[in-house]
């Protein structure tokens, strides 16, 4: 088997081993965050950054649906003179909690994406959520590291392959997005 089968391979037998109930807790979760217009922040460093900004288009855009509440949702690594400038000022492992001092309100709901599930920036705002009567998610990759403990709810995907991780946990923010717009 070549590389190419092997990493399809994988990729199936790992979104085959999700834990749909995770899945399930988080939609829920989402329900009674859109029906009591909560707002949604979500965050992650390098390509799960990059998850969590492509999420909240998915929130905001792609489930939208004619009658129906929209969500509120804001990535916090979108805004890049902010994170420069709590970087610069008062470091990188605060660029999050920092902006969610800010926003943050009871009820609302702190996603964290991390493959290592140990991203100190991400571990400080989940922290600072659960500190603050605020809802947290982690999707995490590898053991699940601090994030998966730490969170009230985890998304875990049991793989060492960083890239795979990210794939899946983008894959995962579709299904959820399109859930909320197929939703009957």
């Amino acid at each position: 088997m070549g590389y190419i089968e092997k990493y399809l391979y994988d990729l199936q037998e790992n979104l085959s081993s999700i834990n749909i109930k995770e899945v399930e807790q988080v939609i829920e979760v989402f329900k009674k965050a859109r029906a009591e217009h909560k707002t949604i922040y979500t965050m992650g460093n390098g390509g799960s950054g990059s998850t969590a900004s492509h999420f909240v288009n998915g929130l905001c855009q792609g489930a939208t649906v004619k009658g129906k509440p929209r969500f509120k949702a804001v990535c916090l690594t979108d805004n890049i003179a902010n994170v420069l400038a709590y970087a610069n000022d008062i470091g990188y492992e605060q660029i999050f909690v920092e902006q969610l001092k800010n926003l943050l309100s009871e009820g609302d709901i702190v996603i964290g994406f991390s493959g290592s599930g140990n991203s100190d920036n991400v571990l400080n705002a989940v922290d600072y959520a659960n500190k603050n009567k605020s809802i947290s998610i982690g999707f995490t990759g590898f053991d699940g590291g601090k994030l998966k403990k730490n969170a009230d709810y985890s998304i875990h995907v049991k793989c060492d392959l960083m890239e795979m991780v990210e794939d899946i946990h983008l894959s995962l923010t579709h299904l959820i997005s399109s859930y909320f717009r197929y939703e009957k």
